[in-house]
């Protein structure tokens, strides 16, 4: 309870941050990573394709969608015998750098609320040391960093999902099989574009970081001999 007191004693609120390039693209980055992970965690679709069985058109339809395991969920294909259908499943497990991609962006989201907190209110606290823009600017260039590497990541593990569940490659096998739609993946694209943009934002923004930081400032003037004083020997 102490500590919390404590820590409320020392914050004052000041909106002039957001003003500057430091505060403004820490909110842009907020809200970045949010589309990044909102766009891609919560998505879910759908393929099809339909079977020409004695002048009818029996509809096969496979459900899929975050974190993109597709052997996950079966689905059935009707069989020219109306009574049965076979069971099969889309190919693939792309778990791994959609999970990672969303993760960063979380990871990023929370780092941005919790600087954000700190900009508006512990200013003082900030700058108090050299260590605060030192470890906010490592901290900003290993999540540019991260950005670029699960949007890579990402990227190809979307070109690899949609090849899996684009029904002109679930027909190849099939004769008597047409194509539907190919799944709306728009969202995803979008998911891609953001990731790529946090990494612009992220990697652009260590240079107001390090404007913060002692490297930058310059060194304190030599001083400077009294007026009217004689020159040393």
């Amino acid at each position: 309870m102490d500590t919390v007191q404590k820590a409320m004693s020392g914050f004052s609120l000041d909106l002039g941050p957001l003003k500057e390039p430091l505060g403004f693209i820490r909110v842009l980055e907020w809200v970045f990573a949010v589309f990044a992970f909102a766009t891609t965690g919560g998505y879910s679709g759908t393929t099809h394709f339909t079977v020409s069985c004695q002048g009818k058109d029996l509809i096969a339809k496979a459900f899929f969608g975050y974190p993109f395991r597709l052997a996950a969920h079966p689905y059935s294909i009707p069989l020219c015998n109306e009574s049965s259908s076979n069971n099969t499943y889309l190919q693939g497990d792309f778990s791994s750098s959609a999970e990672f991609f969303v993760c960063v962006g979380v990871f990023a989201f929370l780092y941005c609320t919790a600087t954000l907190i700190l900009y508006l209110g512990y200013q003082t606290v900030y700058h108090q040391t050299t260590r605060g823009p030192i470890i906010d600017l490592l901290l900003t260039a290993a999540f540019a960093f991260l950005w670029l590497v699960s949007s890579s990541a990402w990227g190809k593990g979307l070109t690899d999902v949609k090849y899996a569940t684009d029904p002109y490659h679930l027909v190849e096998w099939c004769d008597y099989c047409k194509p539907g739609d190919s799944p709306s993946m728009g969202r995803l694209n979008a998911s891609v574009i953001f990731g790529f943009l946090n990494m612009i934002l992220w990697a652009g923004n260590c240079w107001f970081i390090y404007k913060e930081t002692s490297f930058h400032k310059d060194p304190a003037p030599p001083a400077t001999m009294e007026e009217g004083g004689a020159p040393g020997p």
